[in-house]
């Protein structure tokens, strides 16, 4: 067990991204019973929205490049460079936490933006199964409180299906090195920075404009989950997505739209990311009617993720079966993971 510490000692030491890794980094049985919070949306509260005014559009265009992991990683991720398997299920493992906690979806949009940026940047050890899981921690608790009013503590986050279970200082230590290797950009430019604004500008019918603000949150979770829209910066996906929710209901020259929204962009990279979020969202409606598990179409986003969420746990008999097993104690719990983590590492 590696020696504990003062909180705000740690936080004043260069931390050794050693240390993060170090076998001795202690796991423990998880014994929260979490609250469940009210579900809300931080989007579309209001039907004023309070957009930003150009100068501050054209900063954040200029800026969204430090936020933005970049093609390098999506190609280490296509040529299996880097595990695209654990970083799904990574991704998985936030969006079923946020919506146990009720958190909004911009919190869990950047949970899964710092992790990417964090493996565009870092390579976590190999043979350590546990470090993605780890790290999809820290993501999530430093993204809830960026943006959570309500925020539970790090340890109690680990809840559902976790393999791993870890001590405050163990995500601390993972808490610090992202926000080091992330240069404590944490206030992430995302395409929820520039929707508001993009469909006002090309949405005539404002009485629609709630409904729009619903899809596109939809939409912009979706393109989180994968990988494909990791190609494209944040005002190409809210561009995209904004262009294709207002289609549906009005006839846009494209082109012409584009140039409304974005001005000095390329125009084919918008153009491509349209069509790739126009089949995402016939495949989403498709997958929606064809579901079986889930009695009706939700009607916002929030929605769409309890559904999710209640297809996981229905299917989810194998982890239930585990933690209803005879050895029920704290104690006898947190030996069988220190063991199972310890065989991970060898």
């Amino acid at each position: 067990m590696a020696p504990s510490f003062d909180c705000v000692s740690s936080l004043l030491c260069a931390e050794d991204s050693n240390s993060v890794f170090d076998d001795n980094s202690s796991v423990y049985e998880d014994t929260w019973h979490h609250r469940r919070n009210h579900q809300r949306n931080h989007f579309g509260e209001s039907d004023e929205l309070p957009l930003q005014d150009d100068e501050c559009f054209a900063m954040m265009v200029e800026k969204e490049h430090e936020h933005w992991p970049g093609v390098v990683y999506l190609n280490r991720l296509h040529s299996g460079d880097l595990d695209f398997g654990t970083r799904n299920e990574a991704v998985d493992w936030i969006e079923k936490v946020q919506v146990q906690f009720g958190f909004g979806p911009l919190c869990a949009y950047l949970s899964i933006n710092y992790l990417d940026r964090f493996l565009s940047a870092y390579r976590l050890p190999k043979g350590r199964a546990w470090t993605m899981q780890l790290l999809a921690v820290a993501c999530l608790s430093l993204a809830a409180k960026m943006d959570e009013s309500d925020v539970p503590m790090s340890v109690d986050l680990q809840v559902g299906e976790s393999k791993f279970v870890f001590e405050a200082k163990a995500i601390q230590r993972m808490e610090l090195l992202v926000l080091t290797k992330l240069r404590w950009r944490m206030q992430a430019i995302t395409p929820f920075s520039f929707i508001d604004r993009f469909l006002c500008k090309i949405n005539d019918d404002q009485s629609q404009l709630r409904s729009s603000i619903l899809q596109s949150i939809e939409l912009i979770l979706s393109t989180a989950r994968g990988i494909d829209f990791l190609e494209f910066k944040a005002s190409e996906i809210a561009a995209a997505v904004a262009i294709s929710i207002v289609g549906k209901t009005k006839t846009l020259d494209t082109k012409k739209t584009i140039s409304i929204l974005i001005q000095q962009v390329e125009e084919e990279r918008v153009l491509k990311c349209i069509k790739m979020v126009q089949e995402l969202s016939l495949n989403t409606s498709i997958a929606k009617d064809s579901s079986a598990s889930i009695p009706c179409v939700p009607q916002s986003p929030i929605g769409v993720l309890d559904a999710l969420s209640f297809s996981y746990k229905s299917g989810d008999t194998n982890a239930g079966s585990c933690a209803n097993s005879s050895h029920n104690s704290p104690d006898a719990k947190k030996r069988k993971l220190n063991k199972t983590c310890g065989s991970e590492l060898l």
